[in-house]
């Protein structure tokens, strides 16, 4: 159990399938990964177990945990090893190097297929992993879909109910995502509000996700009615990899409503004037009127995504 040498063993760190395989080049070139965080366990020359963090650019430490596969036990030929078990002591072995001590190793995320329970092999696969993480302590957090707009998509006018104008100010920002936090039934915002007050969790992913975008903050958008009063925002925007509908909410006393239709679409027109090839997104599994919204508004399930967190 080691980490890769470098770029030279991209090849063996990728004979294991994954999506993101086709980006890891790019990540370590960029800094968003280095060697030492891609870590392999290898019996003889063949690859068993992998896991490898990404990062910010520049960053000491480590963001994310987006890369643990193990060798599936029902296509492997030597049944005598316990590949969850060696998954586990990768998992503990690389940790101990990677994450600084007496800190919170960082989330797990993994892209799975939405329909990852209806196979027995893909189910499989993917308990195995999350057995294995949960070994070492981690517990699941939620599931999440990932969506997709495509030009061509149908896009509804303006109603007219809303006006959009842009932020003020960082300032504006934070105190609309702290009113929003309330009810709200996002589970990392929750799961933050159980560790943080309202304005602190806000600050922390205005630092975490939105000060890291790509893109102008113009394009960013405050939901008013016609007299002003905010109703919600929106920040389409653009990541590492993606157009992406970053972050979209409704304040409390505007829920139910509808209005989340208008902005969503809002953001939508906004990216779509970009030229942009696809639009991305995700919300939880369980945040049925979110979701329910990206379905109208076009927006097709293409994965999921498993996040689970340490204490």
């Amino acid at each position: 159990m080691r980490p890769i040498t470098g770029r030279d063993e991209l090849d063996l760190f990728s004979r294991l399938p994954y999506v993101l395989n086709e980006e890891l080049a790019d990540d370590l070139a960029a800094g968003r990964r280095r060697p030492e965080w891609m870590w392999v366990a290898l019996h003889g020359d063949r690859l068993l177990a992998r896991a490898a963090w990404w990062g910010r650019s520049g960053d000491s430490t480590p963001f994310l945990l987006d890369v643990f596969d193990i060798a599936d036990n029902g296509t492997d030929h030597d049944h005598d090893l316990d590949l969850v078990d060696i998954g586990v002591r990768l998992l503990r072995t690389a940790t101990a190097e990677v994450v600084p001590a007496d800190t919170r190793p960082p989330e797990y995320s993994r892209f799975v297929p939405p329909d990852w329970r209806e196979g027995e092999t893909t189910r499989r696969v993917v308990e195995d992993r999350m057995a294995a993480l949960e070994r070492t302590g981690a517990r699941l957090l939620v599931e999440r879909l990932r969506l997709e707009w495509r030009p061509g998509t149908p896009l509804p006018e303006p109603s007219g109910r809303l006006v959009f104008r842009p932020v003020r100010d960082t300032e504006e920002m934070l105190a609309l995502m702290t009113r929003v936090l309330d009810g709200t039934l996002d589970a990392h915002s929750r799961d933050d509000l159980t560790r943080l007050p309202a304005r602190e969790a806000a600050a922390r992913h205005y630092e975490d996700e939105l000060a890291n975008y790509r893109s102008p903050r113009d394009w960013w958008r405050i939901a008013t009615l016609p007299d002003g009063e905010p109703v919600g925002f929106l920040t389409p925007a653009r990541n590492d990899y993606n157009p992406v509908i970053g972050y979209l909410a409704v304040l409390p006393e505007h829920r139910g409503n509808g209005y989340i239709d208008e902005i969503l679409a809002e953001g939508t027109r906004i990216l779509f004037a970009q030229d942009v090839p696809r639009i991305r997104a995700a919300t939880d599994l369980g945040n049925t009127p979110m979701a329910n919204a990206f379905q109208r508004a076009g927006y097709v399930n293409f994965e999921r995504t498993i996040n689970m967190t340490w204490n």
